[in-house]
């Protein structure tokens, strides 16, 4: 049931990527597709529990755990709201952190990774480089977020309500990861549908 419920959450996530994407063809508006490949990655961090559930932890499904939902939803999600804010360079800025998160997550040295409960990173990566990247990340995107949301709450009240609702479900997924995959999987479904309605309307 645990692999199956993490898929399901990436399948929805990966789905709602996808209609984020096809509004971004249209609209051309930035944040859009900086809000789908948030949603891809967070869609490949659930493909990687449903892995880890299915066949086992190893060194290839916790980095791809890691740096899709470690170090890139997060930051991506701010990129996207700090573009949706006007913030124009928040665009180049993204896509050097992108690439450096994705490099360093391919060259990074894991601590051996097995079992078929989520790994935790202070087991099996030194603090730096690569968990100091991700809380930088984690933390930036997070306050951008929530900055962006706060600031202009009055123009757009559902919309920011819904994304601030999400951001804290995936919060609150992230505290509970130590539960398991199955729990960790609904907190992500939950999450990853709030922050795409609050996308729709905000945009």
């Amino acid at each position: 049931m645990e692999p199956l419920l993490a898929f399901g959450a990436a399948l929805l996530a990966l789905r709602l990527a996808a209609a984020l994407a096809r509004r971004w063809r249209i609209r051309r508006a930035p944040e859009l597709a900086a809000w789908s490949a948030a949603l891809v990655a967070y869609a490949l961090g659930a493909g990687a529990m449903a892995w880890g559930a299915a066949a086992g932890w190893n060194d290839a499904s916790f980095r791809l755990y890691y740096v899709c939902g470690g170090m890139l939803t997060a930051s991506l999600l701010g990129v996207g709201s700090l573009l949706r804010a006007g913030v124009g360079v928040a665009a180049p800025v993204g896509l050097l952190y992108t690439g450096f998160a994705i490099g360093l997550g391919i060259a990074v040295q894991v601590e051996p990774v097995t079992g078929t409960a989520i790994p935790d990173a202070a087991e099996h990566l030194d603090l730096v480089p690569a968990r100091v990247v991700a809380i930088l990340g984690n933390v930036s995107g997070t306050l951008a977020v929530l900055g962006v949301a706060l600031l202009t709450i009055r123009r757009r009240p559902i919309g920011n309500a819904l994304i601030l609702a999400g951001v804290t479900v995936a919060a609150a997924g992230t505290a509970a990861s130590g539960l398991g995959v199955a729990e960790t999987a609904l907190f992500v479904a939950a999450a990853v549908v709030l922050l795409y309605l609050g996308f729709l309307r905000r945009s």
